[in-house]
């Protein structure tokens, strides 16, 4: 039985575009970009253009395939304000392997700018670096050549390597590689000065933690039970320390072969923590990571925070992973529009673009919430009236 066609999408399902505006001058600088081998001067669909209709998809949930995004191209309302004519489902498909992904970045980089901390947290006060959480998560996509190589239908993996600033609660970088690559390799690319990392096991290296304390930053990782160092001190616990569950705070040098090749032989510290056991049941051999002792060791080269913090910076770390969510099933982007490297990495670094842009609208961290109101704006199911009484009730109580 034939699938009912999904009916066009109207005008009036629209809403919104006061606000919507404002991205207009943000994209302008793409407008010239891959004008160049366009001689006659007959390219219809820009870059800025194409990425705000992506923009679009993204807020508004009547929006809900390429083909959608074609469809709303033919609106007058949506011609009015990207001040482009309709847009083919070709010119879409081509859009996404002729613009350069990369030039989003400083596009990220001048919202970035704009961004404040959004919120004071007095745990982190002996912390002076920018606190960031590093990584990664796998998008499975099948793409059209894979089938037709008739190679197994188990999925091509992307993994997306995030950078989420903890205290403006956004992810101010992601880069994309095949699923096989190792994480501590991709940031070993990218390690910036002034920050503090707080990584996963999966990110354990002593190459890596040197290089990070040789640009000035600092690591917060957890590190496998397994790893050989001898303890140089052991420290008093705070009631504050014991209250977080810390069991020991060591000052150590590490003594296996790998930190004496890496050139990693400075004093540093390991906090462990108590923590409910977590076995394995069943499942396919390497997945699921390692089984989960009755404690976790982090290992890091902060020395004058108290144990307590290092805990909290930690378990912090789950909060890029409640941003994955947000990513993967809020923004759409377990719905990929383009199967090419290059079009993934358009679609993720516009979804980094309207996290900030949530953020800079409300002041706030992106939320669910907060998310679903601003699509039911889009969609005409609530006034502005209404949106601006749901960001009133986000903002701190004096």
């Amino acid at each position: 039985m034939a699938r009912p066609k999904k009916p066009k999408i109207r005008e009036a399902q629209l809403e919104g575009f006061k606000h919507f505006k404002l991205l207009v001058p943000v994209l302008e600088k793409l407008h010239l970009h891959a004008c160049e081998r366009d001689k006659a001067g007959n390219r219809i669909l820009h870059y800025d253009q194409y990425a705000a209709l992506i923009l679009l998809y993204f807020f508004n949930p009547i929006v809900s395939s390429l083909r959608s995004i074609q469809q709303i191209s033919e609106l007058k309302k949506v011609q009015r304000l990207l001040g482009c004519p309709r847009a083919s489902l070709g010119s879409l498909s081509e859009a996404a392997r002729v613009f350069d992904a990369d030039l989003l970045r400083g596009i990220i980089g001048d919202l970035l700018g704009q961004l404040r901390p959004l919120q004071k947290d007095a745990s982190y006060a002996d912390i002076q670096r920018i606190v960031t959480v590093v990584d990664s998560t796998v998008l499975h996509v099948l793409p059209k050549l894979v089938e037709a190589m008739w190679l197994p239908k188990s999925g091509v993996g992307f993994k997306l390597h995030t950078h989420f600033e903890l205290l403006r609660g956004v992810p101010t970088r992601m880069d994309m590689t095949g699923d096989r690559i190792h994480d501590g390799t991709v940031l070993k690319t990218c390690v910036e000065s002034d920050r503090l990392y707080v990584l996963d096991a999966a990110y354990m290296g002593f190459a890596l933690f040197q290089q990070i304390v040789d640009a000035r930053s600092s690591f917060v990782c957890r590190i496998l039970d397994n790893v050989l160092y001898e303890v140089v001190n052991e420290r008093p616990l705070s009631a504050a320390a014991i209250d977080a569950n810390v069991l020991h705070d060591r000052l150590v040098r590490f003594t296996g072969t790998t930190a004496s090749k890496a050139g990693f032989v400075q004093t540093a510290r390991i906090v462990e923590i108590k923590c409910s056991p977590h076995r394995k049941r069943g499942g396919r051999a390497g997945q699921g990571g390692p089984n989960q002792g009755e404690s976790l060791l982090i290992a890091t080269d902060v020395l004058d925070a108290p144990a307590e913090v290092i805990a909290l910076l930690y378990k912090q770390r789950w909060s890029i992973e409640t941003f994955f969510r947000f990513f993967k099933h809020v923004l759409g982007c377990r719905h990929l529009l383009s199967s090419s490297p290059n079009g993934i990495e358009i679609q993720t670094y516009l979804a980094i673009i309207a996290c900030l842009l949530i953020a800079l609208w409300t002041g706030r961290k992106p939320t669910l919430r907060t998310y679903e109101m601003i699509c039911y704006y889009f969609a005409g199911l609530a006034d502005e009236e209404e949106l601006l009484a749901h960001i009133k009730k986000l903002q701190p109580h004096p």
